[in-house]
């Protein structure tokens, strides 16, 4: 058996991104590099740069997320980007997504060990929760998927004018470019590249912005949700 790898200290940005939730972060840590590793949630090999890569390159998509608005982390997995957003802004009222047992069990003893009052976990995946969740203001994702694939899934769950917040690499501006065709079907009307947590991880985090109009995941979608409604209505009258 090998021996586990050992979570580095909290770098001093740490404290500055989590502020009064500096401890919380830390405990998060702490959960993913002992019981996250165990349950195959991630790597031993990821525990050494569990801060910069995971915990800090996430808490920085709140420099793009609005205030006050309503998020759904589609695919959670670990609770990433979910949890360390949710750490840093407690204005957010935030959904894990998540569709593994064995995920969403983690996730939901996260939540409570954290007093996260703000976050709900939900299991399901997502094209199997479109127009049976409240629609929300923003999407993100992280490692989930091509970005064309990620948006079939993240961009229904939208509302109208609402944006997807993708956090990927170097292939980001590559996807993009793929993905326009899709992207435009879905109901997309913007689509933008952002650089975000400059001085705080290195090299800062990619995020694709992908904002849609009055009709997200495009006519198909809304035809369906609105079917999908009226059943609703119907089963209430009864």
């Amino acid at each position: 058996m090998t021996e586990a790898a050992e979570l580095p200290p909290a770098p001093e940005q740490a404290r500055a991104v989590f502020g009064d939730r500096f401890a919380d972060a830390v405990r998060y840590a702490e959960l993913l590099a002992e019981a996250g590793v165990q349950r195959g949630l991630i790597g031993p090999r990821e525990v050494p740069r569990l801060w910069e890569r995971h915990l800090l390159n996430c808490a920085v998509l709140s420099e793009v997320v609005p205030e006050g608005v309503t998020v759904c982390d589609v695919g959670s997995g670990a609770g990433l980007p979910g949890i360390p957003l949710a750490l840093v802004r407690e204005d957010l009222k935030i959904t894990l997504l998540e569709p593994l047992l064995r995920r969403t069990n983690f996730l939901t003893e996260v939540v409570e060990l954290l007093g996260l009052d703000h976050v709900t976990v939900v299991r399901g995946r997502a094209e199997e929760v479109m127009g049976k969740v409240p629609s929300v203001h923003v999407v993100t994702a992280r490692a989930v998927a091509p970005l064309d694939r990620l948006a079939t899934w993240g961009i229904p769950l939208l509302r109208p004018y609402g944006e997807m917040l993708a956090l990927k690499g170097d292939t980001a501006e590559e996807e993009l470019k793929s993905a326009g065709t899709a992207l435009s079907k879905l109901g997309a009307v913007e689509t933008s590249i952002l650089h975000v947590g400059e001085g705080v991880v290195d090299p800062p985090s990619t995020v694709v912005r992908v904002e849609v109009g009055e009709s997200p995941g495009g006519v198909r979608f809304a035809a369906k949700k609105a079917k999908a409604a009226r059943a609703g209505r119907a089963r209430r009258r009864r």
